[in-house]
């Protein structure tokens, strides 16, 4: 009896950290505006949601969110997903993320991590690194680097993710 309650509890406390992993920590972050936000309050009302983790330098990085802005509207409209693209540039680069970002008309919601921490937090390394989350908030895919086309394979799971499909971790 002993044997099934150790098992058992063991079985739960793998679930329970499990479960976590997929979730999005809580790190303290900065809006493009200037004021603070918590990660933890990242949703998109049940719909698929995408978080890139960029940079101004990062020549991959841009590529990749310039080619998913060219269809982005319509990615919207279709499955309803979110963007979020957080700038991990450094404190010193900061204040170029939003002139950036207008120059280039993408309409994302931008999110500053001059610090890592959020980065850190989701075992980021290089970037670019995409995760796309379900509606329930989880991470389901993620994705480091960027070739092109690589988008069209993240509108394929994202369209599948909003039709309430389940699709494999990577």
């Amino acid at each position: 009896m002993k044997k099934i309650l150790l098992v058992c509890s063991l079985l739960f406390a793998v679930m329970t950290v499990h479960a976590q992993e997929n979730k999005l920590p809580a790190v303290d972050v900065k809006k493009a505006g200037g004021e603070n936000y918590n990660t933890a309050a990242l949703s998109n009302d049940g719909k698929p949601m995408i978080i890139s983790f960029w940079a101004t330098w990062c020549k991959p990085c841009v590529q990749e969110l310039t080619a998913i802005s060219e269809l982005y509207e319509d990615w919207q409209a279709e499955t309803g997903v979110k963007l979020i693209a957080v700038s991990t540039d450094d404190a010193r680069n900061s204040a170029k993320v939003l002139p950036f970002v207008n120059a280039r008309s993408w309409d994302y919601e931008i999110l500053l991590d001059p610090n890592g921490d959020f980065k850190r937090a989701m075992n980021v390394g290089n970037i670019p690194h995409t995760f796309l989350l379900n509606g329930k908030g989880e991470v389901v895919w993620q994705h480091n680097s960027y070739a092109p086309g690589d988008e069209n394979e993240l509108y394929i799971l994202v369209k599948k993710l909003a039709k309430g499909e389940s699709i494999e971790k990577k």
